[in-house]
C-alpha cells in the first residue's frame, strides 16, 4: 500500500505551471479565497505552503502549522515571513528571487529608451490632440556612455543589452571581480564618482541598506555632465528626492525615469507634476506576466525538493546539517560569518578577486563548506541586490566572477580551533583571524593583517592602522569621547607576527615596504561609528587607515 501524499496549501494565485508541477507530486488545495482565520484553523493539516505578498506568515501561524515543512514565496523578498520562527520549527524557507531578474533588466531598457526618445511625453502629446513633432526630439543611444552603479545580476544583464545598442558601458561595483567585467566587455570604474563624471545616463542597481540610503546625492550630482539623466528601477529611497528636484530644475540633470519610491503605493510626488523630462512607472520593474509565472514555477520547484528531500537552493533560511556536526559547528557559524564581512570592509582593492577560507583544529575534521557558507554570506551582505544566504552564496560569489576557496587544516596553533578568512582584492590581501571563546564560543578577533591580538567580534567594530607610537590609543578615545562615543574594549596589535597554524592556501604573508612598523587597533563601541569620526582620527599625525564595520 502506497504512502499517503503530502499535502500542500496554494494560498495565493500562482500561473498554473507551478500549481501543476505541485500536483504531480501531492495533493493541492487552493485556498485563494480563504480569511485569515479559516486559514489558521486549516493550516495545520498542510506539509507545504506557496505564498506571494499578501498572506503574512506570523510567528503565530507558524505555531499552528504543526505538519509545515517548507513555505514558498512567490517572489523575491520574505517580508512576509517570519524566518526566525519558521527556522525555530525546523520549517524551510524559500523564495524566487532569480524570478524577475530578466524582467527589471528589461524595463530598465525601456525607460531608458522612453527617456531618450520621450515617447511617454509624445504619447500624451499627440493623444491630446497635438502634433508636436519638434518639441519631442531625442537623443541617440548609439555611442553614448551609461554608467552602471551596483553590478549584480540586474546590472549585468542591463550592460549586455545596452551594448547591443552600441552604448560604451561603464560600471562600479567593488564586489565584483575584474574577471567578470572583462568576460561582459565591460569597462570598470575606480569610484562611483568616475562612473558619474563620464555617463550620459546612469542607472543605479543597488541593494537597500543604511549604506545606500540616499547615495546618489546633491554632492554625486555635481560631478555628472550637464545634461545627464538618471535612472532608478532598483529600490526606492536611493536617490535624495530633493536633490534629484534641485538638480532638474537647474538643468543640471536633463531627465530622470523612476519606477520606485520611497514610499510605495504613492500617488503624490513633488517630481509626478510640472516635469515634461521625468518618466515615472507604478513600480513596474517586476512585473510582467512571464516573471509572475516564472516565481511561481520556481517556488513551487523549492517546495518539491523541500518535501521530496531534494536540494532547496534558494532557501533563505540555515540549510539543514547532521544534528552530530551542528552541534560543534553552529557556534562557529557568528564568527565565519562576522570574519567574513571584516576581511571584505578592510579589503581595499577596487575589485575582489578571491575568498580564501581556513578552518583549523577540531573543526577541520568536520564538513566545513556549511562554515565556507557562512564566511561568503558575511563578506557579501548588504553589497548584493538579493538577499545572501548560506546557501545561494556559492552563485551570488560566482554571477561575480570571486573564486572561493577552502582549506582545512587538522592542527590550530595556540587554539583548538581557528577560522582565517582572506579577501584578494585588487592584487592585495586582507587575512583576518578569530575562534570562539568560553563554552559558547563567543566569537574574538585574534589575528588581522599579520598582527596578533584578541578582542571579542561585537556589533561595531573599527579598525585602525597606524604608526607604533606612544599616545595613539589615547587619541582615539580623546576623539571618541568628544563625539559622546562609548568604548566597550579596545586591544592593539603591534609587531608582524606569523599568522597562527600557518600561511592559508600556501600563500606568505607579505608586509607592504610602506607597512614596516605600522600597528593595528581594534575597537569595540556600543554604537555605530560614523564615518566622519573615522576620518578625524584618520587625518590626525601618525594614522594610516580606518574602518568602522558594522558585524551585527
Amino acid at each position: 500500500m502506497s504512502a499517503e501524499r503530502l499535502k500542500v496549501l496554494v494560498k495565493e494565485k500562482i500561473g498554473d505551471s507551478g500549481v501543476e508541477l505541485l500536483r504531480r507530486y501531492f495533493d493541492v488545495d487552493l485556498g485563494i479565497d480563504w480569511s485569515d482565520e479559516e486559514l489558521a484553523q486549516r493550516i495545520g493539516a498542510y506539509h507545504g505552503i506557496l505564498i506571494r505578498s499578501a498572506t503574512k506568515m506570523t510567528a503565530e501561524l507558524i505555531g499552528k502549522a504543526t505538519s509545515l515543512r517548507v513555505i514558498g514565496r512567490a517572489g523575491v523578498g520574505v517580508d512576509n515571513v517570519d524566518v526566525e520562527a519558521a527556522t525555530n520549527r525546523g520549517i524551510v524557507v524559500a523564495n524566487a528571487p532569480q524570478s524577475n531578474v530578466v524582467t527589471a533588466a528589461e524595463h530598465t531598457m525601456a525607460m531608458l529608451l522612453a527617456l531618450a526618445r520621450n515617447i511617454p511625453q509624445a504619447h500624451a502629446s499627440l493623444t491630446s490632440g497635438k502634433w508636436e513633432r519638434s518639441k519631442f526630439s531625442g537623443v541617440e543611444l548609439y555611442e553614448k556612455t551609461l554608467g552602471i552603479i551596483g553590478f549584480g545580476r540586474i546590472g549585468q544583464l542591463v550592460a549586455q543589452r545596452a551594448k547591443g545598442f552600441g552604448m560604451r558601458v561603464l560600471a562600479f561595483d567593488p564586489f565584483v571581480s575584474a574577471e567578470r567585467y572583462r568576460e561582459l566587455g565591460v569597462e570598470k570604474a575606480a569610484s562611483g564618482d568616475e562612473v558619474c563624471e563620464q555617463a550620459d545616463f546612469i542607472t543605479i542597481h543597488l541593494p537597500k541598506t543604511p549604506e545606500t540610503e540616499g547615495w546618489l546625492n546633491a554632492e554625486l550630482i555635481a560631478k555628472m555632465r550637464d545634461g545627464v539623466r538618471i535612472l532608478n528601477v532598483a529600490r526606492g529611497g536611493l536617490i535624495d528626492d530633493a536633490a534629484l528636484k534641485d538638480a532638474l530644475d537647474s538643468g543640471k540633470v536633463g531627465g530622470a525615469a523612476l519606477d520606485v519610491f520611497p514610499s510605495e503605493p504613492i500617488t503624490e510626488y513633488p517630481l509626478f507634476h510640472g516635469y515634461p523630462n521625468v518618466v515615472v512607472t507604478p513600480h513596474l520593474g517586476a512585473s510582467t506576466a512571464e516573471a509572475t509565472d516564472r516565481a511561481g514555477f520556481q517556488s513551487a520547484e523549492q517546495v518539491v525538493a523541500a518535501l521530496t528531500g531534494g536540494v532547496v537552493s534558494t532557501a533563505v533560511n540555515i540549510p539543514a546539517i547532521g544534528a552530530e556536526d551542528m552541534e560543534v559547528l553552529g557556534p562557529f557559524l557568528p564568527l565565519a560569518r562576522r570574519l567574513g564581512r571584516l576581511a571584505m570592509a578592510l579589503a581595499e582593492g577596487s575589485s575582489v578577486e578571491r575568498i580564501e577560507a581556513a578552518f583549523m583544529g577540531r573543526i577541520a575534521d568536520f564538513d566545513t563548506r556549511l562554515l565556507t557558507l557562512a564566511v561568503i554570506g558575511g563578506a557579501l551582505e548588504g553589497r548584493t541586490e538579493e538577499q545572501v544566504n548560506l546557501v545561494n552564496a556559492p552563485s551570488m560569489a560566482q554571477q561575480r566572477g570571486i573564486v572561493v576557496e577552502e582549506k582545512s587544516v587538522s592542527e590550530a596553533q595556540d587554539f583548538n580551533e581557528l577560522i582565517r578568512v582572506t579577501v584578494v582584492a585588487g592584487g592585495e590581501k586582507v587575512a583576518v583571524a578569530g575562534t570562539g571563546i568560553g563554552p559558547n564560543r563567543v566569537p574574538h578577533l585574534v589575528e588581522v593583517q599579520g598582527r596578533r591580538l584578541t578582542i571579542e567580534l561585537t556589533p561595531f567594530v573599527t579598525v585602525f592602522r597606524y604608526a607604533d607610537l606612544p599616545g595613539m590609543i589615547g587619541r582615539v578615545g580623546t576623539i571618541f569621547g568628544g563625539h559622546g562615543i562609548n568604548i566597550s574594549s579596545a586591544a592593539v596589535g603591534h609587531t608582524p607576527d606569523p599568522p597562527f597554524g600557518g600561511h592559508p592556501q600556501g600563500h606568505k604573508q607579505v608586509e607592504p615596504v610602506d607597512g614596516k612598523g605600522l600597528a593595528a587597533m581594534v575597537v569595540t563601541t556600543d554604537v555605530q561609528v560614523p564615518p566622519e569620526v573615522v576620518d578625524e582620527i584618520v587625518a590626525s599625525e601618525g594614522f594610516v587607515a580606518g574602518w568602522a564595520v558594522v558585524l551585527s
